[in-house]
């Protein structure tokens, strides 16, 4: 019996690399890997001879030796806790849009979490922190492709009513919205986009699974939709109507 795609998973995660990374390490396809970790291909002798090289195996120990057997398992517990712990040390998951429908279900799957690629950023000060890729014009004049980097709020009381959170709910996934807290029926949230041409909505927050206030927003130079001052202050006032006549009604 050959455990040589089982150990290709296991090796992958113990150093904490995407099947891309591993992919790109080996010169093969991604999809390569996934057959190989699923065990529907045997993997090709030149890749397995890059694995033995990087994490100095024999060819042998590859092949036939259970790598996850329980000492070398518990190792990778231990290392998957420690990389749950660093994202209160600064360490950043990125959720790019591709990924946001996977991330309703596997938001709490360290193994999930641990396919996301990772960054840092030296302002930031202990917590814990989560990026997310927007998509779409809903939120302009923040464009469609910026990164918005939340910090989780854990306890529904912190939100404030009017800042902008990512939030994920069974009903919509993953969503960048400015928040409204319902006074009169405390099992809402009202949602609101900055775009006027978005009508606001209602989610139950019994269906809010994570919330990340938003810290920064990270876009490419140039991409920032220019309105003149006449367009800014439509917006702005139309945002006011709207907050304004929510509160009414709530009130």
């Amino acid at each position: 019996m050959s455990y040589a795609g089982k150990n290709f998973r296991y090796l992958r995660k113990l150093k904490g690399w995407t099947q891309d990374e591993f992919a790109n390490r080996l010169n093969i396809k991604r999809s390569l890997i996934g057959a190989y970790e699923e065990e529907r291909a045997e993997p090709k002798l030149e890749a397995m001879e890059i694995v033995c090289k990087i994490f100095k195996l024999t060819l042998d120990d590859l092949i036939l030796k259970d790598l996850t057997a329980p000492k070398a398992a518990s190792y990778l517990e231990q290392r998957r806790g420690l990389k749950m712990e660093s994202s209160s040390n600064g360490i950043i998951h990125l959720v790019p849009a591709k990924a946001a429908a996977g991330y309703l279900n596997g938001y709490a799957d360290p193994e999930f979490l641990d396919e996301l690629n990772t960054f840092t950023l030296p302002m930031l000060a202990p917590g814990n922190y989560r990026a997310f890729e927007i998509i779409g014009d809903s939120m302009m004049p923040t464009p469609s492709g910026s990164v918005i980097v939340g910090e989780k709020v854990d306890d529904f009381e912190d939100v404030k009513t009017t800042n902008t959170y990512v939030v994920l709910s069974k009903s919509d996934g993953v969503v960048y919205k400015r928040v409204v807290k319902n006074n009169k029926a405390k099992n809402k949230i009202t949602l609101i986009s900055d775009n006027p041409s978005y009508e606001p909505y209602q989610v139950n927050s019994d269906e809010v699974l994570e919330m990340w206030k938003a810290i920064y927003i990270l876009q490419k130079a140039g991409s920032v939709q220019r309105w003149d001052v006449n367009q800014l202050a439509g917006v702005v006032n139309n945002l006011q109507q709207q907050v304004a006549s929510l509160q009414k009604g709530m009130s």
